[in-house]
């Protein structure tokens, strides 16, 4: 069902309501556990999270039962931590209570979205559920400088676990698909090659791990991987470069075979052709904005893969080769709101909330979510 502040458009850094709104957010949509506080001043006053790493090393990546079990024993905590530590009282001081709707994990998502709901209707609040990669797309909005603030409409890079779409934003409702993934979102193919290549998980997880393990390769290490770039065609696809990392490991007598300095070669070829991807499909998707007369002055990047400071390097160069003449902004939000967050929750239901638009306490999940669904008719 579509919501009347669904047509809302204005920008959310340029809301300034007499009284300023105070959000209490939770986001549980895959394996970390999230509370937030956040005000429609652009005020962050406290950010939780609690990741159950530890737990999922030994399955090689998210294993659901273990994910919904620890949620359960973990959110009466984040959100006690979060509102201690935003100095608010739920009962005073939070005006609404916001939550991941979707997409995601199902079980996942259902304990955040009942302990939302709990709250909100014990307590007579309004409550908004929120798209995940809505969150994502708009924490620029919250996190960069005013003088920085991206400006409708802009391009979105959107690279994580279990996304990897490229959009065009066009306001805080408005986002239309121009590349998608066939196959597997790039953050769950880092995942698993990080596994393949037995590289131990850092306190931030295996894309983290294996960013750190080939940090020093230089280039002239690069191991071919075939045709893994797909050049010119509007579509991520990274099963294919998963394949081939399979493929050499196989024709190479299997990764007991290789010696340390082959293994980091190997995860820095593999990230160099991922990340070669990404450039490739952005490249396009300027293409086609220039073609339709539409002029974009901002790239965001974010997802949980934007933090890899690689990518960042590699995508500031691409947009520099690509308009050495015009200046294309690229903005990240800080490391720590790249990956899942409540903060992003917080601010994304916003708009809704400061119009005085909210979900019924009956509201269901959306575990497959279309971006595009959020447009107004």
């Amino acid at each position: 069902m579509l919501h009347a502040s669904r047509r809302t458009t204005t920008t959310l850094s340029r809301l300034r309501p007499s009284r300023f709104f105070t959000v209490l957010a939770i986001e549980s949509s895959a394996d970390d556990t999230c509370a937030a506080v956040v005000t429609s001043d652009r005020k962050i006053l406290s950010n939780v999270v609690i990741k159950q790493l530890s737990l999922h090393e030994k399955y090689g990546g998210i294993e659901p039962m273990t994910a919904i079990q620890a949620h359960q024993r973990n959110l009466p905590f984040a959100v006690s931590r979060a509102l201690k530590e935003a100095g608010t009282d739920i009962v005073k001081d939070i005006d609404g209570i916001a939550f991941t709707r979707g997409p995601g994990m199902p079980g996942c998502l259902s304990v955040g979205m009942n302990g939302a709901k709990t709250m909100a209707a014990a307590l007579n609040k309004p409550i908004v559920g929120v798209h995940h990669m809505q969150g994502h797309a708009l924490t620029p909005l919250l996190t960069s400088d005013e003088a920085d603030l991206p400006q409708f409409p802009f391009l979105t890079l959107l690279v994580s676990g279990g996304h990897t779409l490229l959009l065009l934003a066009e306001s805080n409702v408005k986002f239309n698909i121009l590349i998608n993934t066939v196959d597997q979102a790039v953050g769950r193919v880092i995942d698993k090659v990080s596994t393949l290549l037995q590289i131990p998980w850092t306190p931030l997880g295996p894309g983290d791990a294996l960013e750190k393990y080939c940090q020093d390769v230089p280039e002239t290490a690069l191991i071919s991987l075939g045709n893994s770039i797909m050049r010119g065609r509007r579509d991520f696809s990274f099963s294919g470069l998963h394949s081939q990392i399979e493929l050499y490991l196989k024709d190479n007598g299997g990764i007991e075979a290789l010696d340390d300095a082959q293994r980091r070669a190997l995860a820095f070829s593999f990230q160099y052709n991922a990340f070669a991807q990404l450039e490739d499909k952005i490249k396009l998707a300027l293409q086609s904005c220039e073609m339709q007369s539409i002029a974009i002055n901002h790239l965001v990047v974010s997802g949980g893969v934007a933090s890899n400071q690689y990518l960042r390097q590699r995508l500031s160069a691409c947009l520099k080769e690509y308009s050495p003449e015009r200046d294309i902004g690229l903005v990240f939000p800080p490391p720590k709101y790249c990956t899942d967050n409540a903060v992003m929750i917080a601010w994304a239901s916003m708009p809704r909330f400061l119009a005085g638009d909210s979900d019924d306490y009956g509201v269901g999940l959306q575990p497959k979510w279309s971006i595009e669904d959020l447009t107004p008719p």
